[in-house]
């Protein structure tokens, strides 16, 4: 793997942009439309991070940015009502893209409240057959945290760069 493609998704305020700021070894490029930033791997490979917008309306650039991926990062905001709602929204809307290749759950913003626990993400993963899929409580502006995830999204391909 000499350059490889990593999609971010998730609704918007999720973390996308602050996990892309703090994984990118370079300065990220952040725009209204994508986000942008770039993982120096230990072999020398280099691991490309998008982040389309979450906003529904943008849902062309999710379908777009997913050519040539290898896997999905989803982020979700446990602080939500309805962070259950938004991560099937998102396995919808992803569905084709995760089955064909590999996801792992980063969930954001625990700290803030919401009822929910890892174990409830995961039961509705398995429940709408997607298995047993990685799910983390992550800090967006985390590094060590964002790089836990795409190892573990990495590994599921099993590939297992030291990000």
């Amino acid at each position: 793997m000499s350059h490889a493609k990593l999609l971010f998704g998730g609704p918007p305020g999720a973390g996308k942009t602050t996990a892309i700021t703090s994984a990118s070894d370079m300065p990220p490029c952040t725009t209204a439309a994508i986000d942008y930033g770039a993982i120096t791997l230990d072999d020398g490979s280099t691991l490309h991070l998008y982040g389309p917008p979450g906003q529904t309306r943008f849902d062309f650039r999710w379908e777009q940015l997913s050519e040539g991926a290898i896997a999905l990062i989803l982020l979700i905001d446990n602080s939500q009502p309805d962070a259950l709602g938004q991560l099937h929204f998102h396995l919808g809307a992803f569905s084709r893209f995760i089955r064909s290749t590999a996801v792992a759950v980063g969930i954001t913003h625990c700290d803030l409240g919401g009822d929910l626990r890892l174990g409830d993400y995961q039961h509705e993963l398995e429940h709408a057959g997607f298995g047993c899929v990685p799910v983390f409580a992550v800090d967006p502006r985390n590094r060590r945290d964002v790089c836990l995830l795409i190892e573990a999204a990495l590994s599921v391909l099993d590939v297992t760069p030291q990000a």
